[in-house]
């Protein structure tokens, strides 16, 4: 079964969803933490532009979207990053 994609149309979003996604994949292929922890605080760079966006807009179903996601990935790399600390 393919999943389905949700677009949100906004071209910032556009614009950093491919970096993020591919570091993503770095961050799932990564074979230990410290590494994985490198590619994390990439990932919180890349998502930083989404959720300090100047074009973002209050009541927007597309922004809503946008920012619930990026928090979503931001609380991810803050988490592996602490986990680099506990090793």
């Amino acid at each position: 079964m393919e999943r389905e994609k949700a677009s949100i149309n906004c071209p910032t979003f556009q614009k950093q969803e491919p970096g993020i996604k591919s570091i993503t994949e770095k961050i799932n292929g990564a074979k230990g933490v410290k590494e994985k922890a490198k590619f994390a605080e990439e990932l919180q760079k890349e998502v930083d532009v989404l959720l300090y966006c100047h074009d973002y807009k209050e009541g927007s179903t597309d922004c809503g979207s946008c920012h619930f996601i990026a928090n979503l990935r931001k609380r991810t790399a803050n988490l592996i990053i602490k986990s680099k600390k506990l090793t």
